[in-house]
């Protein structure tokens, strides 16, 4: 038999059913956010292929022409970057005043990105040319191309620390 001074449970215990709606409608809202956040991410992962498919796409084939043997290809490595995303640093080495600023605007016409226009510590280059930060060759050799310059080679006499953020230098010869 219940002893007659004790209460029910819902006089003891009232935030029983309060707690049991906020547990509730918690649950509710962890389902929720899950739901969108595996929509958000469903719909980066599949645009991110659809880039890369889009990319396959215009890449040229590599395809050898028939009667050549196929060589082994260490010099050219392929651009990492696009043209908008490389910084490259002008040097005017050839002593014109204006040098610089004028290669520096055919540089951007390229669509390449300008970072540093200056001088560069030697005013006797016979050749304009190009060098690159380690594992940029094939922005450098992209740039050499679009330039018209014939020699292109990893950074001599600069370090790449003195680049900033620029990955490729361009120096403007006679």
């Amino acid at each position: 038999m219940d002893h007659p001074l004790a209460a029910p449970d819902e006089l003891i215990r009232p935030w029983r059913h309060a707690a049991y709606i906020a547990g509730a409608v918690a649950v509710a809202e962890l389902l929720l956010l899950l739901v969108i956040g595996g929509g958000a991410l469903v719909e980066a992962v599949s645009h991110r292929v659809q880039l890369e498919a889009r990319e396959r796409a215009l890449a040229p084939p590599a395809t050898e022409p028939q009667g050549t043997v196929a060589r082994k290809q260490t010099s050219t490595a392929p651009a990492k970057t696009p043209r908008g995303r490389t910084v490259v640093m002008v040097l005017n080495g050839n002593g014109r005043t204006g040098a610089a600023a004028s290669a520096a605007s055919r540089v951007r016409s390229r669509g390449y990105r300008v970072g540093t226009v200056g001088n560069a510590s030697s005013t006797d280059f016979a050749r304009s040319l190009v060098m690159y930060k380690p594992g940029f060759a094939g922005e450098a050799r992209r740039l050499a191309k679009d330039l018209r310059v014939k020699q292109v080679g990893p950074l001599d006499g600069i370090r790449a620390r003195d680049l900033g953020r620029a990955q490729v230098v361009f120096i403007l010869g006679a």
